[in-house]
């Protein structure tokens, strides 16, 4: 982590944090594909740290195809029951059944509006928020826009999105630029569309 970079503590020395963090978090995200698997990550990350979901997210890629929504929504028992044994990644019934069920969602959600991007980001008015927070305990664990954006996936047959962990998906997708005010990322996410 950079050395200006004092206030951002949160990816603490876990070198797989610190990327994520420098490169990923906060950055806008329009690519269908990232979404999908951000959505899936952060709905895994429920009851966890996002410690625990990023030193396995490469299992979690490769034992779900790269997050491609078309095949884990035709996944059957066969595949279901080796996601269950499978010691790389979270098994969790709930969390596994729901990645399959959101998936379904996902693509019905692409059909409608052509792409959850387009479908997503209307929660923010198709721009990211900014915020000012000086401290890491002044960030919100949910908002307005985030209780919206729960209630409506809830409602087209999403799991495993509260609030929540709505607002986590809108942090790392970049809904959201959530770095403390003093972190050297804070005005480089800015500049991204």
């Amino acid at each position: 982590m950079n050395k200006e970079n004092k206030d951002c503590t949160w990816p603490s020395n876990n070198p797989l944090m610190i990327e994520y963090h420098d490169k990923e978090w906060g950055v806008p995200l329009h690519d269908d594909r990232k979404l999908f698997e951000f959505i899936i990550l952060d709905a895994f990350q429920a009851g966890l740290s996002w410690n625990t979901i990023i030193n396995k997210r490469d299992n979690f890629r490769k034992a779900f195809d790269n997050f491609d929504a078309e095949k884990i929504s035709k996944y059957s028992e066969k595949k279901y029951d080796k996601l269950m044994n499978d010691a790389g990644i979270i098994r969790n019934r709930l969390k596994i059944q729901a990645t399959i069920t959101n998936a379904k969602a996902f693509l019905r959600v692409q059909k409608e509006f052509g792409s959850f991007d387009k479908y997503i980001w209307q929660f923010t008015g198709g721009k990211t928020i900014v915020n000012k927070w000086k401290t890491l305990k002044e960030l919100p664990a949910k908002t307005k826009e985030s209780d919206a954006m729960s209630k409506d996936l809830l409602k087209r047959g999403f799991k495993f999105v509260g609030s929540t962990i709505c607002y986590a998906f809108m942090q790392a997708a970049g809904m959201v630029n959530d770095h403390i005010v003093s972190c050297s990322r804070y005005k480089e996410v800015q500049k991204l569309k």
